[in-house]
């Protein structure tokens, strides 16, 4: 568990920066396992998702505990997960990588939605796809899977350290989607990631810019070359960036 609370400052930074900047960022520091691996958008949604984790932890099934009478139970972890998810943040689930049957389907990530959730992540699969597609709320799944999740998977813990898609995620950890996919930011690296993607969002505008107009990239990409560096400032000043 973490103490850290993201800010709204930080989390609306983040919504402007891409999950590439924050991987380079993170590599810069050590860190190069911090992209869920596997996982793609149900459906590209025109923002952001960022959002601190709530995990939930499965286990592959025993077929004597996993009927399907066990939803009789109002303490089942994966209800209590929809049902307890804090405002704000992002359902994240370790399905072991098994996408052959379901973690969630369009209504239990439709309830997430209606309370609040800023997302859901899984590395197995989701049923009703093109209902959770069609849906404000980011999900990222591995594909599509009707078989229910009792088939193969039990939900066991929640709010404890996980894997998701070889990602290291401890509850509190800020989950960053784009159309490319989910960077799992360190709490206590969050405010510091966010700014630096910030600045650097700003540079590669300009490079584009630069090269758009004909530019090459040595020197310029990365900007290991003085002169570049003086129009890059004069760039922002002119921009307001």
């Amino acid at each position: 568990m973490t103490d850290y609370i993201l800010s709204n400052e930080t989390r609306d930074k983040l919504r402007k920066v891409s999950t590439a900047s924050v991987a380079t960022a993170l590599y810069k520091r050590g860190l190069r396992n911090q992209f869920v691996q596997g996982v793609t958008p149900v459906e590209r949604k025109p923002v952001t998702m960022v959002g601190q984790a709530y995990t939930l932890r499965y286990i592959p099934a025993r077929e004597d505990r996993n009927p399907i009478t066990v939803f009789r139970d109002r303490d089942h972890k994966q209800r209590v997960a929809v049902e307890s998810c804090p405002e704000g943040h992002v359902l994240v689930m370790d399905a072991r990588k098994d996408s052959r049957a379901a973690t969630a389907g369009s209504i239990l990530v439709t309830r997430l939605q209606q309370r609040g959730v800023a997302g859901v992540v899984s590395d197995g699969g989701v049923r009703d796809a093109a209902g959770i597609g069609a849906l404000d709320m980011p999900a990222y799944f591995a594909r599509p899977s009707a078989p229910t999740n009792l088939t193969l998977h039990e939900a066991i813990d929640l709010n404890v350290p996980i894997s998701c898609g070889d990602a290291p995620v401890f509850p509190g950890d800020v989950m960053l989607g784009d159309g490319d996919g989910v960077m799992v930011i360190p709490a206590h690296l969050a405010d510091e990631i966010a700014e630096e993607c910030t600045e650097m969002e700003a540079y590669e505008d300009f490079v584009l810019e630069q090269v758009n107009d004909g530019a090459g990239i040595i020197g310029l990409y990365p900007g290991t070359e003085d002169e570049n560096l003086v129009k890059f400032q004069a760039w922002r000043d002119k921009a307001g960036r």
